[in-house]
């Protein structure tokens, strides 16, 4: 499922315009991301899931091309860990 196809669901069953919808999840991904990226706070919803940022330290990597040994800087990296709900819903 693509957004436009979620967008399509969503106004459905909020028996809303696609306009409407549309706006609704773009919010909600906006509120997301910035939340995560410049708070670097957790997002729950209960019962569907946590959005959270991870942190990856830094590691020993090779160049595929050349096969040179380089150094994978520490960064910052997204995740997602399902709820019970949704975990129960897809078994």
């Amino acid at each position: 499922m693509n957004k436009t196809e979620l967008i399509a669901l969503v106004a459905d069953k909020a028996d809303s315009t696609q306009v409407d919808a549309e706006k609704i999840v773009n919010a909600f991904v906006d509120v997301v991301t910035e939340t995560l990226a410049k708070r670097g706070e957790k997002v729950v919803v209960t019962g569907f899931g946590t959005f959270e940022v991870r942190n990856r330290v830094a590691r020993r990597g090779k160049n595929p091309r050349t096969g040179e040994e380089i150094i994978v800087p520490a960064q910052k990296t997204p995740a997602f860990k399902a709820g019970k709900l949704l975990k129960d819903a897809v078994k």
